[in-house]
């Protein structure tokens, strides 16, 4: 094939999106004779788009040269942009950056341009991750603004879902939301490049995730893997995509899809490696292996994670708890929530910190979490958080001995998690409201919320959460226990370890016939015949 053959047959499989014919083509010219500026930055487009970063990298570089010999300095600006995406978006900050400096210091004497606009997004990204969102949604805007001045799709619809992140950080997250999927009509619609189709996708379902809006997450999860899967050679994004279908698909209930994508997603993202990314997809198939019971399969998914650059928590805590390794699994999530100072990461750890913290008997620091969780979800409004947020307090009141308070969170709980079709969440919440509902004395009610976790546990082969429900489907049904006051069950255990009467009086000090008192009041609320039934209650339900 002649030189020109390639360049007509690379230039139309651009330009039909088949960017592994496009970069095959085009490199062949290449190779042959150096490329022009557009021929070099369509090369560099489709190795980027094809999973080729360093080729991308180089012809881009190379595009940028040739335009500032031609003394096309808006041209050799836009690839220098282009660059300041690409390895921002591979974490290299510092080459990033400069770049960043090039670009800005070929538009100095060019103040009304496009390209200042496209500049303006990387600064807005810094002054988000600075956690100065007023000021991020600010330079959105004048790149919105001077994207409409000249008529570039592309940087208004980019610069818009910036702006529109930044709004739901700030808190107006109704109209933040409104104006995502305003853009997403842009999106979907094919009016803008595919590197900007691929980088809104992927920021607006991140955004969503944020949000804990499930329903979205998956309408446009879906939306991506469509377009995915119309560029069969298609690298870029993918792998995200992948990642975010895993985790729709294990909050579905789906979990060997979600192993299965989770698996792709990693298969993708490490060759090459990207750290954040390539990390979460291995976090997805350490969770899967957790709530399967395959604890050693997901240390070694949340090692990966690690040295791919994810926390492995909260799910390493929770595989501690499930281990039985308390003390470990409370020391990890404290320290993480400690460190985690935004909305957004904590919004992730405190459900679990309340799990994990009363299970080491931490009410009052559980409640707190908790009460922090009720907070956030009254921001951001969606079923899923507000399940999460319900759930949580419903455990903390049940620890706390407020069982009918505790029913009224966890029915709410499970109605929102039953409105998002998210069954292995809901089976937990109904283990609750079983316990609830025990305390309450009424164990019939109890039983039938037990068994249908327990349908549900089997049915996705979630072996820890099956034989925690078979523990107490098989244990015997506690009274009112609940209604006990702390003085009472004090009194309980005294005389479940032997004492008199006496005895209790002196150690509690207080007299003979308030200890007496009290242990009617027992007998009473428990139903029990005498010390020695009172004894063995405390026992069986591990009161001593």
């Amino acid at each position: 094939m002649s030189r020109a053959e390639s360049l007509t047959e690379g230039r139309a499989a651009y330009l039909r999106r088949a960017w592994n014919t496009a970069y095959a083509r085009l490199a062949a010219a290449d190779a042959e004779a150096a490329l022009e500026g557009d021929d070099l930055e369509h090369l560099g487009m489709a190795a980027h788009l094809s999973g080729r970063d360093e080729a991308s990298e180089d012809a881009l570089a190379r595009a940028h040269q040739t335009f500032l010999t031609q003394g096309d300095t808006l041209r050799a600006a836009r690839c220098a942009i282009w660059l300041i995406f690409e390895l921002h978006g591979r974490g290299e900050m510092a080459r990033s950056s400069g770049w960043a400096a090039r670009a800005e210091r070929l538009l100095a004497a060019r103040p009304e341009c496009v390209e200042r606009g496209y500049l303006l997004v990387p600064s807005a990204i810094k002054a988000i991750m600075q956690g100065d969102f007023g000021k991020g949604r600010d330079i959105f805007a004048q790149a919105v603004a001077i994207g409409e001045r000249f008529g570039d799709r592309d940087l208004v619809n980019l610069a818009q879902q910036g702006r529109a992140r930044a709004m739901i950080r700030l808190g107006t997250v109704d109209e933040g939301v409104a104006l995502m999927d305003e853009v997403m009509v842009a999106v979907t619609s094919g009016e803008l490049s595919p590197i900007i189709v691929g980088t809104i996708y992927c920021s607006v379902v991140e955004a969503c995730f944020e949000l804990f809006d499930m329903r979205r997450v998956q309408e446009w999860t879906e939306a991506l893997g469509h377009w995915c899967e119309a560029q069969p050679d298609l690298v870029a994004y993918r792998g995200e995509c992948l990642v975010r279908r895993a985790e729709i698909k294990l909050l579905r209930g789906l979990w060997p899809d979600a192993e299965d994508e989770a698996r792709h997603a990693c298969d993708q993202l490490t060759q090459p490696t990207r750290r954040g990314p390539a990390g979460a997809a291995y976090y997805q198939l350490a969770e899967v292996h957790r709530l399967r019971g395959e604890f050693a399969k997901a240390e070694e998914a949340y090692r990966l994670a690690t040295d791919a650059g994810r926390s492995p928590h909260p799910g390493m805590a929770l595989l501690r708890l499930a281990q039985g390794r308390g003390d470990d699994a409370t020391a990890a999530i404290c320290r993480v929530l400690d460190e985690a100072r935004d909305r957004r990461a904590r919004s992730r750890l405190l459900g679990p910190a309340v799990e994990i913290l009363l299970e080491g008997g931490l009410k009052a620091e559980a409640r707190r979490a908790a009460e922090e969780l009720q907070t956030i979800a009254s921001v951001l409004g969606t079923p899923y958080i507000r399940a999460i947020a319900a759930r949580a307090m419903g455990a903390v009141l049940m620890a706390e001995g407020d069982s009918k308070a505790a029913l009224s969170e966890l029915r709410s709980a499970c109605e929102h998690l039953h409105e998002i079709e998210a069954p292995y969440e809901a089976a937990r919440v109904n283990v609750l409201l079983g316990l609830a509902c025990r305390q309450m004395g009424d164990g019939d009610s109890g039983r039938l919320e037990l068994e249908a976790a327990r349908r549900v546990f089997r049915q996705l082969g979630a072996s820890p959460d099956l034989a925690a429900v078979d523990g107490l489907l098989a244990a015997p049904v506690p009274r009112r226990s609940d209604s006990l006051t702390s003085r009472e069950i004090e009194v309980l255990r005294l005389v479940a370890s032997g004492r008199t009467n006496r005895a209790i009086a002196g150690e509690l000090r207080i007299s003979e016939k308030t200890v007496a008192r009290h242990l009617s009041n027992i007998f009473t609320k428990l139903d029990l015949p005498s010390r020695a039934a009172a004894t063995a209650y405390a026992f069986q339900h591990r009161i001593v």
